[in-house]
């Protein structure tokens, strides 16, 4: 499969009751297709993965998988901390039809380079489906480290990772060791999507396109094109959005923005409390001057 242009990173819908929101999900769904997204990316750390049950992982991802019905790709977060669990969860999801797994390194364990090459290992062998490497070491304490980067791309099943270190050198790095492997690097932090594209990623998966579809794609389709100055706008437009993100914990911000837009997304799961009157201030003005009222 080709892991190309601009992946929602997407929230998990949920009611008042904090149970997932199917009616809102939808909704959701259905207006970053029609927007112009190439993929729908579930269970990832926007989409709450750490506090939700396999059983709630499933359920949600049958359902998000029947109302895409193939008009992108659907990636699904299965990642944890112990690899047989990685591996049930996964063999659950094939079944279900998701498309490619994501699958995030451990976490709270900072385990050695040659046991998350090994991590990987295993699990590409039990499964059939594409795997999505998640490189996010501010939250897990791990960095995928180009060697390791390396000797997994020349996997089959293994086609790709999301990097979302913030770091341009850590992108262009794996770029680099994966240079002739059926393998793409994708951005997972917004600020360097352009950037990226520029030195051979991709594409993106992008939270910010859950409120600013329409700015992120443009990122994509004015490089694809060669408009490299538009392109350029479009990447700096959604700074305002991201510097009122880190006001609250992920993903409360993003998700009230979202609601307030018009689709009720819900708040974050607990412990991750809604957003106090100071922020949610801020978020109205954001999405004033996006005119997203």
């Amino acid at each position: 499969m080709q892991l190309k242009g601009i992946i929602t990173a997407m929230v998990t819908p949920f009611d008042e009751n904090q149970n997932i929101n199917q009616d809102a999900a939808q909704k959701l769904i259905n207006k970053l297709i029609n927007k112009g997204v190439d993929g729908i990316f579930i269970l990832g750390t926007n989409g709450e993965f750490h506090v939700l049950n396999d059983d709630e992982k499933i359920d949600f991802t049958e359902m998000v998988v029947k109302v895409v019905n193939k008009r992108v790709p659907v990636y699904v977060g299965t990642g944890g901390n112990s690899t047989k669990h990685v591996i049930e969860l996964s063999k659950r999801m094939e079944k279900v039809g998701a498309d490619a797994l994501s699958i995030i390194t451990p976490f709270l364990v900072p385990i050695k380079q040659n046991e998350l090459v090994e991590h990987y290992k295993c699990i590409a062998a039990k499964v059939n489906m594409p795997i999505v490497l998640y490189n996010i070491p501010k939250n897990t304490g791990i960095n995928i480290a180009p060697e390791s980067v390396r000797e997994l791309a020349r996997i089959e099943n293994i086609v790709g990772i999301k990097d979302s270190s913030g770091d341009i050198s850590n992108i262009e790095a794996y770029i680099n060791v994966s240079k002739g492997e059926d393998f793409s690097v994708l951005s997972g932090s917004d600020s360097l999507i352009l950037k990226a594209l520029q030195i051979g990623a991709t594409g993106a998966i992008a939270a910010t396109s859950n409120l600013l579809t329409d700015i992120d794609v443009a990122i994509y389709r004015n490089f694809i094109k060669g408009d490299l100055v538009q392109a350029q706008k479009n990447q700096d437009e959604i700074e305002k959005l991201r510097t009122v993100l880190k006001l609250g914990t992920t993903p409360s911000v993003i998700k009230r923005a979202v609601t307030l837009s018009g689709i009720n997304v819900g708040s974050a799961r607990s412990p991750v409390s809604a957003v106090n009157a100071e922020i949610d201030e801020k978020i109205q003005e954001t999405l004033t001057y996006y005119n997203l009222h």
